[in-house]
């Protein structure tokens, strides 16, 4: 089989790569990219699911930070959308016990007051290296992402071309038969990672679904700020007038960005209350407008639309590489011997993601904040999330609640989500989780405080100093390459 990738940004080359990975010997892959055309790069942060990707391919987290600029993060802190700050901060270890009933602990202990500044230092960072914790996300400066994505396709042998596809020609049954570029490319499968433009899959029908009555976001400006003597372990969302801001550290410096609704606050006014927040002059690098949602059917006929060609709902929670990752893998195990039946299930598949993701940013706006005209206004909620909701109040997220083990977010997601906006009814939890033995309440006291509460502030880890001694080739944190979750 030949297959043709259109787009030489992240999505479609983490694409690439994972069917390469899977078909080594069987798929010829080629990737057409035009020089024209930059990475988007507005978000460089990534969830979980990167550590998934890079352990399919065998890539070397120490080659990923030394090439990318990348640093470590456990989660994303919020400032100033609750009365009190909180964080989404889920890892591997809290992920497999909230799948049993450590979960009721974690719904009775949220409220833990421990401090975390000797947690983390004996278990992440100490003069001995002896670590039991490590993090396995990661923020990435965006353009060097791209550059070590290349690399990696010519080292798995992914040709690449540089051209500007000029036209799509199909055969009469509606499937795309080769590409106009500076020559015709024909191929038997075809790849859409244009982004916005959506150049292939928009020639075989593909609808946009539009999120904007949940998702009030639309337009984003993005700059970067210089580097500073500490990294923390996490992204920063500072609430704003009219949307939020976010900031990743990388390597040699901040990327960050302010996400709004342009009915509010047009671009520069933006720049000026982030000028004001920041108490610096800044230079925007990139204005993006957008609408959120995403294609009825990502795959039609011989074509599938990945990255921004497929959805894109909005940068909060850095979904975008994820979702990428999650369709590579459905894609390898649906491609071959595909037909009608097959194309529905990836579809149906995608689609849940999607949904998935949607229902976690609208319960992220599920704030007590109110006090500009953008944070009084209603925020709609999928009918599915409020039925959730309601049960949730309650009775904590379950396993059974969610449909699909390639959601990006699970019961341990919203658990904690949930917490942070005040939307758990503690005492009733508490009923069920008395229920438990004694044991089991022993055990996930002794865990989840361990674990996940005194892992909420880690400002006074030295992240920079781990990250400078791994792109300096220190052996004294090899530990740290092979302690990698499972997948």
């Amino acid at each position: 089989m030949k297959l043709t990738i259109v787009g030489g940004g992240t999505s479609g080359l983490i694409t690439g790569l994972m069917l390469k990975k899977r078909f080594t010997d069987t798929i010829d892959i080629q990737v057409i990219k035009s020089d024209k055309i930059g990475v988007i790069g507005v978000g460089e942060g990534s969830t979980e699911h990167w550590n998934m990707f890079a352990n399919y391919m065998g890539i070397d987290r120490f080659e990923v930070i030394k090439e990318t600029g990348a640093v470590f993060k456990v989660g994303v802190k919020y400032e100033g959308w609750m009365k009190n700050d909180f964080m989404h901060n889920v890892d591997g270890q809290i992920m497999d016990m909230v799948h049993g009933q450590y979960r009721l602990g974690y719904g009775t202990l949220i409220n833990d007051n421990r401090t975390n500044k000797d947690y983390i230092h004996k278990n992440f960072w100490s003069d001995n290296l002896n670590h039991s914790f490590v993090p396995y996300q990661m923020n990435f400066n965006a353009a060097e992402l791209n550059k070590y994505l290349l690399k990696l396709c010519d080292r798995f042998n992914i040709k690449l071309i540089t051209d500007e596809i000029k036209d799509v020609n199909m055969n009469e049954d509606g499937s795309i038969k080769s590409l106009t570029g500076k020559i015709e490319y024909e191929s038997d499968f075809f790849i859409d990672s244009t982004g916005f433009k959506k150049l292939l899959i928009s020639k075989l029908g593909a609808k946009w679904q539009s999120y904007s009555d949940y998702i009030l976001m639309n337009e984003a400006i993005a700059f970067p700020t210089e580097d500073t003597e500490k990294y923390p372990l996490y992204t920063h969302i500072r609430a704003m007038d009219a949307g939020w801001t976010w900031s990743i550290p990388v390597w040699g410096r901040w990327g960050n960005g302010y996400t709004f609704n342009n009915n509010f606050i047009n671009a520069d006014k933006a720049q000026e209350e982030v000028e004001k927040k920041f108490g610096k002059k800044i230079n925007i690098f990139k204005n993006i407008k957008f609408e959120s949602g995403r294609l009825d059917k990502v795959w039609i006929k011989n074509c599938v639309a990945v990255g921004l060609s497929a959805s894109f709902i909005e940068p909060l929670e850095a979904s975008a590489i994820a979702t990428s990752i999650q369709q590579g893998f459905l894609l390898n195990h649906h491609l071959i011997n595909y037909n009608e039946n097959t194309i529905k299930v990836y579809n149906d598949k995608v689609n849940t993601i999607n949904q998935n993701i949607l229902e976690f940013i609208c319960l992220c706006y599920l704030v007590d904040k109110n006090d500009t005209d953008f944070w009084k206004q209603e925020f709609k909620m999928p009918d599915t999330l409020q039925f959730k909701l309601d049960i949730w109040k309650n009775k904590l997220p379950i396993f059974e609640h969610f449909d699909s083990k390639y959601l990006l977010f699970n019961e341990s997601n919203f658990i904690v989500a949930l917490h942070g906006r005040n939307l758990l009814n503690v005492e009733n939890i508490k009923k069920e989780y008395m229920t438990l033995p004694e044991s089991l309440r022993k055990n996930a006291y002794n865990n989840i405080v361990d674990i996940m509460v005194e892992r909420q502030e880690a400002e006074d880890f030295d992240h920079k100093e781990l990250i400078s001694k791994i792109r300096q080739g220190d052996d004294g944190v090899e530990w740290l390459k092979y302690n990698q979750i499972d997948t």
